[in-house]
């Protein structure tokens, strides 16, 4: 701490008096009002307003440059202040003061030189960001330029504002009531006299001028500003301000959703930060406290996730879903009440009740609160509305724990049936997988149904090794024989929800499978004795065959907190009778063998209808217009004999395989001679969409080519031909609509 002597201060007071005037005119109220919340904010005593506040940086340093500090040169908070300021409020300051720094004229200021170590004689280095602002290196350089200026300039801004004649230039009017004017002259006050007294420091300390021009002498005052305004009370007058736009901005209803730290069984909707100890032994879910209400979790600790609605008048009646529900009323003193637990809440949840006292009712749902092992599943609903105290109401009481809570003898209640598989949420299978049971086969008839060779077993580490160092998804299965069914699992794969291996798989019995991935994609298939019944995404609305209505029943897809993937894993144990246990998977994580999948190749789909219209030059395969690779009408495909449709779509496939060079190739010529993949090249054709694949665009060109609806047939053929004939593509394309345009003539 600088000791600088009465008599030098008073000799300070009247030049820097006589430029707070002139400096505080010239800050714009938005950035000072910015500055002046800075002390509201760093105690997270700012009301929710829409106007955007200054973030309170606890890394600070981040945003800073980075000088070649020599040893000793310790640390700075100015600088620290300065860079947790955001980029554009510091250029703003700079713009707006610029000018008025070189013009200042402190005339009369006494000599401070005396107060400073010795300079610095050797070299200065610093590291610049890119694009960094300068005032932030121009700071840095008059740090290290002349060592104490800075901290000079700290301890005379704090002297300077406690003294009797400049402390009332610095105060706020006591009569400004708009919280964005009190923030603003706060925080142009307090800046202007960091500005004036660095402005002294920087021409009466011996610096060189070149090192005090007004980008550095502003980032001194600036990150001076910003370090007092963080340590000196608001004005008296800005708690009222901040509640009445509070108050004006305050808009309802409103839904907020976030998450609360509880801790000891509870949580709180309190105006103050502390959740107390109480009890529960009324209604087993909500106590009302002073100022808000408490209200009893299942689990002790952890976080718990909520809604919370307020209304502008009394909710609808009591949703489905909800184990327990209770309304209370609860009177508020200032209004206000935050979402608290044992940590600080979150943004959403702080301060969100209506900021005004008065007589509020609060319906609290909750459910989950039984499931102690599974405490995502908890979930709280909180509603609040302004009404006059009235008597508690119990909606719902109907969980364990309330029951408990009582002193009632628990309910019986049945388990719902998906509760079976929860252990699969903390299972290798919980982020991706598919559970494929079969029926009526062996244990090599479902392997082959996938497409994988019985013959051929491997380490399931090693493959799940071997592929990621490729950074390859190509499918592998491992099954486990449980007597009268086969339970196939894919760790990452979905091959088991596909038609192809359904319809195989199921040729002498039954076979149902669950598909999940990491982006909540889900899919439960049914086949029987080679047919596929369903294969969908299930949700609410769920259109099944009746022959499906047992594997299904009482299972609502739609109610996302029992678990889509869970309840799918439910229908496929009771459509085989067999499901997947946790015991089954330590099996197969025990056995350690898997089999590499050759996938079936793509479905062909027949095509679309389009208008009759000219298309662009752009091919949409799957979005229905193929025929814009080939620059022709719809009509000019359609109006073809099916015959020419089939000639064209395999000459276009022969064509691709002479640009590849493989129209030699034994498997590629006879199934061009043949129209229609020949067994061993159907076999190459599959494996060609592996990883390490070969040709794959034209074994997809000449399966296109075998689409039963011909228009398709070519069209879906010539986009994969494109790809297969690489820098001939523009050559195969001219001629395939050279063809077409000359047929179409005919």
């Amino acid at each position: 701490m600088v000791e600088v002597p009465d008599e030098i201060l008073a000799g300070l007071v009247g030049p820097v008096a006589a430029a707070l005037p002139r400096l505080v005119d010239r800050i714009p109220p938005a950035p000072a009002a910015e500055l002046g919340r800075l002390r509201a904010v760093a105690d997270e005593d700012l009301w929710p307003i829409r106007e955007p506040a200054v973030r309170h940086s606890r890394a600070m340093a981040m945003a800073m440059a980075r000088p070649a500090r020599r040893p000793g040169s310790g640390h700075s908070p100015v600088r620290d202040a300065l860079g947790s300021l955001p980029a554009l409020l510091t250029e703003r300051l700079l713009g707006a003061l610029e000018l008025t720094v070189a013009e200042l004229d402190l005339t009369g200021a006494p000599d401070l030189t005396g107060f400073l170590p010795e300079p610095f004689t050797g070299n200065v280095g610093i590291a610049s960001l890119n694009g960094q602002s300068e005032a932030v290196t121009g700071a840095v350089l008059l740090e290290q330029i002349r060592p104490g200026a800075v901290p000079l300039v700290v301890a005379l801004t704090r002297r300077l504002a406690s003294h009797p004649r400049l402390a009332p230039m610095l105060a706020v009017r006591p009569d400004l009531t708009d919280e964005a004017e009190v923030a603003a002259a706060h925080g142009a006050a307090q800046l202007s006299l960091a500005v004036a007294t660095a402005v002294v420091v920087s021409h009466r300390t011996g610096i060189p001028p070149w090192a005090t021009n007004p980008p550095a002498v502003l980032g001194v005052a600036i990150g001076t500003a910003a370090l007092l305004l963080r340590e000196i009370p608001m004005p008296a007058n800005y708690a009222g301000a901040v509640l009445a736009r509070a108050r004006a901005e305050y808009l309802m209803p409103r839904r907020s959703t976030g998450s609360v730290q509880m801790s000891g069984h509870r949580f709180g909707l309190l105006e103050g930060d502390h959740v107390p100890e109480v009890d529960f032994d009324g209604n087993g879910l909500v106590t009302v406290v002073p100022g808000g209400a408490v209200i009893r979790t299942g689990a002790e600790s952890g976080q718990v996730r909520l809604l919370l609605t307020v209304l502008d008048g009394p909710p609808p009646e009591v949703g489905p879903g909800w184990e327990e529900v209770v309304e209370v009323s609860w009177r508020a003193a200032a209004g206000g009440a935050s979402v608290v637990g044992s940590g600080p809440a979150e943004p959403q949840l702080r301060r969100a009740t209506p900021p005004w006292p008065g007589d509020y009712r609060l319906r609290v749902h909750a459910r989950g609160r039984d499931d102690t092992d599974e405490p995502h599943n908890e979930y709280y609903e909180l509603m609040i509305w302004q009404g006059p105290e009235a008597p508690e109401i119990v909606h719902a009481r109907t969980d364990r724990l309330g029951h408990r809570l009582r002193g009632e003898p628990e309910p019986v209640r049945l388990e719902r049936p998906e509760t079976a598989y929860r252990w699969v949420r903390r299972s290798v299978l919980s982020e991706a997988a598919t559970v494929t049971v079969t029926t009526g086969a062996a244990v090599g008839d479902v392997l082959r149904a996938f497409g994988a060779d019985p013959a051929r077993p491997e380490s399931m580490r090693a493959i799940d090794e071997d592929l990621m160092r490729s950074q390859s998804i190509d499918p592998w299965v491992a099954v486990l024989d449980v007597g009268d069914a086969v339970i196939a699992v894919e760790y990452n794969g979905w091959q088991g929800s596909t038609a192809p291996v359904l319809s195989r798989a199921s040729a002498g019995g039954r076979t149902a499978s669950m598909y999940w991935n990491v982006n909540g994609v889900t899919r439960l298939s049914f086949a029987e004795h080679g047919e596929v019944l369903l294969s969908v995404e299930p949700f609410d609305n769920l259109e099944a065959p009746p022959a499906l209505g047992t594997a299904l029943a009482d299972l609502d897809f739609g109610d996302h907190q029992r678990g889509k993937r869970l309840m799918g894993l439910v229908a496929v144990q009771r459509f085989t009778g067999h499901g997947i246990t946790a015991e089954a998977l330590a099996r197969i994580e025990a056995a350690d063998i898997a089999f590499r999948i050759v996938p079936d190749l793509p479905t062909l789909y027949p095509r679309r209808p389009q208008p009759d219209t000219t298309l662009g030059a752009t091919i949409v395969a799957l979005a229905g217009q193929p025929d814009a690779l080939l620059g022709v009408t719809a009509g000019a495909l359609t109006g073809l004999p099916e015959a020419e449709l089939r000639d064209l779509a395999w000459w276009v496939a022969a064509e691709a395989a002479r640009y590849a060079g493989l129209d030699d190739d034994p498997d590629v010529a006879a199934s061009i001679a043949a129209r229609a993949l020949t067994d061993e090249a159907q076999l190459r054709a599959r494996r060609s969409q592996l990883h390490d694949g070969e040709h794959r665009w034209l074994w997809l060109t000449l399966h296109r080519a075998t689409n039963p609806d011909p228009v398709a047939a070519v069209t879906d053929t010539m986009e994969a031909a494109r790809y297969a004939a690489g820098p001939h593509a523009a050559n195969l394309v001219a001629d395939a609509r050279a063809r077409i345009t000359g047929a179409d003539r005919r």
